[in-house]
This record gives structure tokens, sequence and C-alpha cells, in this order.
């Protein structure tokens, strides 16, 4: 094998690797061969019989340390304490998850068997990562691959678990290649041991590309305005008059909007309460929120065709023989409940108001983690395009409805981070997906641009096209290839308008959700079971 005195590189090397496949301006070639020094790392200690069974667990740390810093250190713009857990908790998880393996494969009667083990245990991870209450999954492996859509058209059927077991299961193939060679000291390399790695890349992007230039999208035209405010978000977002806000915004909406446009998008929040006077946007009685009005006269009263979508932040109150949520909080005087929401609103001139109420919340954020115990510092949240502290949901992906034949899915910000979570709405009868955020949290960092590219992925497994409305960019348009156009630039006002194409068929992964992962957790748990038998056997027999 390898000098032991390499060891202690092993993991910074992947740890490189992995941040440098990273998007958006990464080349995820590289994570193909980023577990590889991990592997040789546990197969010298797995020969090791000095070796102690946690003593992995330490020696990979480093390698998902330097991952998990160098791609997600800006959340630090917006918090301190949230990038250090954030940071720490990924790496944690990971290195849990490898040493998870590295149990598991020692119960095998063939080692080489024990790689399956990897890949059940790590999309088991990521899968977590994703209902949680600490749900961040950033950094699940098939996000990789998000800046090249041309490579990963196949996600429609698989979603971004198919392109986490692409990169395990090449790294695999690419380590016992690598293995054959470093064990005969002779390094000669045969092409046959290398073949199949080869095909294992080669293949899925031939498939991958062979899609890419024989999809078709159905001509299905819908006219839509993208309005990128630029409002600071830490200096004028809650200091702005709504009023100011809704003339601003409609002003810049016109110079691209005209008789033809069907949909206004703005971002994220862009509406908030007067808190100065005291006045929340209350839905018991929403309808007659001025703002409303506003948006009628401003912008919708010169465009005859035209809805507009907004985020708002809203409130609802409780009133005697209401359900109260688990949500709800007092009012400061103790006289009742009420809930708020991170919301997204469909205004037109003559229909009623559609509403959509953000639903997979940011931890720490807009969500107070495991409440039963937490719950007394929910107001402790940090605020990041929405209310502070924990923040109501709905039940049901409802898109928004438009006449008998067109619907619209309402992601609103981290929603977008989320494939099982937006097909509940295509489930729902979506045809194309809207999407308002609120990226100016994070500076112009590889925060936001990392963001954007989640709707690549999300307009591919879905073949939905996207209209993106960011605050402080980046706002786009993506089409179901996952092509982006008319990327607007970070930090100043914009405004777009493209016509985009609605579609109603269903793809095998919006149909089906991530049954690759539900998978691996079936055989994740069946692994860890066989496993711990195992490694208790000895013990077993003693006591009889």
């Amino acid at each position: 094998m390898i000098s032991k005195r390499l060891l202690p590189f092993l993991p910074i090397i992947s740890g490189l690797l992995l941040a440098a496949a990273w998007p958006e301006r990464g080349f995820p070639l590289l994570l193909f061969v980023a577990f590889v020094p991990l592997l040789l790392l546990e197969e010298l200690k797995r020969r090791d019989p000095s070796s102690t069974r946690i003593s992995i667990y330490w020696m990979v740390f480093p390698a998902f340390l330097i991952w998990n810093g160098l791609t997600t250190w800006w959340i630090y713009n917006s918090t301190l304490f949230g990038a250090v857990v954030a940071v720490l908790l990924g790496t944690f998880s990971q290195s849990l998850m490898f040493w998870l393996f590295s149990f598991s494969r020692k119960a095998m009667k063939r080692g080489g068997h024990g790689f399956f083990a990897l890949i059940v245990f790590w999309v088991t991870f990521e899968f977590i990562h994703h209902h949680w209450d600490l749900n961040f999954p950033w950094l699940t492996l098939g996000n990789g691959f998000a800046a090249f859509p041309e490579w990963i058209q196949w996600y429609e059927y698989t979603g971004t678990f198919g392109g986490s077991i692409w990169v395990l299961v090449v790294n695999v193939f690419v380590f016992k290649a690598l293995q054959k060679v470093l064990d005969q000291n002779t390094f000669k390399i045969s092409m046959r041991d290398w073949l199949l790695p080869a095909l294992l890349v080669v293949v899925p992007l031939i498939i991958s590309y062979s899609i890419y230039y024989t999809y078709e999208e159905k001509h299905n035209p819908i006219s839509v305005v993208v309005v990128q405010p630029n409002i600071d978000p830490y200096e004028e977002q809650y200091e702005l008059p709504y009023e100011e806000v809704i003339s601003k915004a409609s002003a810049l909406a016109l110079q691209k909007a005209d008789s033809t446009t069907e949909f206004v998008v703005f971002p994220e929040s862009m509406v908030q309460p007067d808190f100065s006077a005291g006045m929340r946007i209350w839905e018991n009685d929403i309808d007659n929120h001025p703002s409303f009005e506003l948006f009628r006269t401003q912008l919708l009263s010169k465009l005859p065709k035209a809805k507009v979508v907004s985020g708002y932040s809203t409130y609802r109150q409780y009133f005697e023989g209401d359900e109260i949520t688990s949500t709800a909080r007092h009012f400061s005087d103790g006289s009742g409940y009420y809930d708020a929401y991170n919301t997204a609103i469909m205004v037109s001139q003559e229909s009623e108001l559609q509403l959509h109420h953000k639903s997979k919340l940011t931890p720490g954020v807009e969500l107070m983690p495991f409440p039963w115990l937490l719950k007394p510092f929910g107001d402790l949240a940090i605020d990041l395009g929405g209310t502070v502290g924990a923040l109501g949901v709905d039940e049901y992906r409802l898109p928004f409805t438009i006449g008998d034949s067109l619907k619209i899915a309402p992601i609103i910000c981290y929603e977008s981070v989320y494939g099982e979570f937006v097909n509940g709405f295509i489930r729902n009868g979506a045809n194309a997906i809207f999407i308002v955020t609120n990226d100016g949290w994070w500076g112009n960092t590889a925060g936001h641009r990392q963001h954007m590219l989640f709707s690549v992925i999300r307009a591919i497994e879905t073949r939905r096209s996207i209209a993106r409305s960011a605050n402080t960019g980046i706002s786009c348009f993506v089409n179901q290839r996952g092509d982006v156009s008319q990327r607007t630039p970070y930090w100043e006002p914009a405004v777009i308008k493209e016509s985009i194409n609605a579609n109603d068929k269903i793809t095998m992964y919006v149909r089906y959700g991530d049954y690759i992962a539900r998978g691996c957790v079936v055989g994740a748990v069946f692994l860890l079971f066989i496993s711990i038998v195992y490694h208790l056997k000895p013990e077993i027999r003693k006591r009889a």
C-alpha cells in the first residue's frame, strides 16, 4: 500500500477535492475520486491490528471539516453561531456515516462486499438531513453537478440521490483499481481494471447528453416578468414603508411589463408590516390590507392580463374555539395566540387572494429545532427572510390556480433545496414553478450562487420551467432542461422578462419521490443490525 507517514495527509486531500468539486466554480469530476484517499485510509486501518474501532472516525474528521468549512463558511455573514453549528453538525454526521461503513465492513465475510455499506449509510444520512429538525442538505453529493445540467438529465428518474450513488459507486471502483496497483508494488496499470470505473462515469454522461439534446419543450407559453428590487435586508427591509417598497418595485416592473404580461413576480418577504405603527398584516382580514390595493392601482390597472406573486410577512390571530397550532405564540399581554408566516401571495385585479406559507423552514432561523425541548427559546431564532422565531406552516402543497388549465408552484427560498417537497406541488397539478427568495443575507459569496443552482436541479427533476425572483440576486429563468437564462447581477436592481413553457407531464421522480433514499434507509437498518450482532458474537459466546 502506501507509507504510514502519508496517512495524516489523506483526509486533507479528500477534503480539498470535495471542496474543489463544489458548485458553482468547482469541477465536479473531482467528486469521483474525492473519497478514494479516505478509502485508502480505511483499508490501512482495517489491516492494522493495533487500530481501535473509533480511530477511523477521528482520522476522517478533518476531511469533512475542510469540505463543510470551505463550502458553507458564508453562513457566517448572517450568523456566526449558525455557521459553526452547520459546519460542525455536517462534519460530525458525515464522519459518523464513514465510521458506520468501516464498522459494518468488518462484519462482512469478504471485505470487498462492505463497500455497499458506504453507499447505504451515506445516502441514509443525506435523506435524514432532508427531513429532521436540523435539516441542512446543502452538501448532498448529487447537488455537486448542479452547474452542469447536461450531465444530470437522468435526475428526472432518480432525483439528487441518484447522483449521490453515482459518486460513491465510482469512488469505490476507482479505489479498488488503485488498491490493486498499490498492492502489487509494481505500479503496472492494467487498462482492464480501470475500464469499469471509466464506463461508470462515461455511460451516464452519454445517456444524459442524449436526453439533453433530444428533449423538446411543448409550446405552452406564459409571459412572466421577474423583479429584483435590491432592498438591503439588514438596513432597509424592515424600515422602509411598504407603500414606498411597492411603488418602487412596481415602477421597476413596468420597465418590462406590457399588455401581454401574465405574471409579475416579486421576491420573498418584500412586503413587511408597518411595525413602527404597530400594524401587522393579519390574515383574518387580509383582503382589506391596503398593500393589495396599491398593487392593483399602481401595477395591475396597467396590465390587463397580469397577476402579481409577491412575498409577505403575515400573521393569523386565533380566537376562542380555534385549534391552536404547535407554532402559535402568546401576545405580549397574554390575551391570546397568533401564528407568524413567511408567505407568498398571488394578487389579481378581481379574483380572491391565494396564499402559500413557507413550510420547509430554515433551522435556527424560522424553526427552533426540537420544539419539545427548545420552544422557550423560540424567539431567539435569527431572522433571515421572514418573521423572527418559529413560523407556522402549511400541511398541504397547494399550487396557485389560474382558470381551469394553469397552476403555479410558489416556492419560497429554502424550499427550493428539497426535491420531494417541490414534487408535492407538481403532483397537485403545478405546470410551472415560481421561486421567491432573499439571498442578500450572505453577501456576494458562494452561498447565493449555490442556492440559485438548486433551481437547475428542480427544473430537471420535475421538467418544469422556473421563474426565480431574488431580492438582491440571482434572479433568472430556468427552462425544463435546466438551462439558466437572463441571470441578473448580484446587489443590483433589475427586471427581466421571458415566456416560459408550462408542462403537465409527470416524471418518474415526481411520481415516486425519494425511492432510492428510502431503499438505502432499509438497507442501512439491516446492515447495522447484522454488524452489531457480528461484533457482539464474542461477548455472547463468553456469556454462554
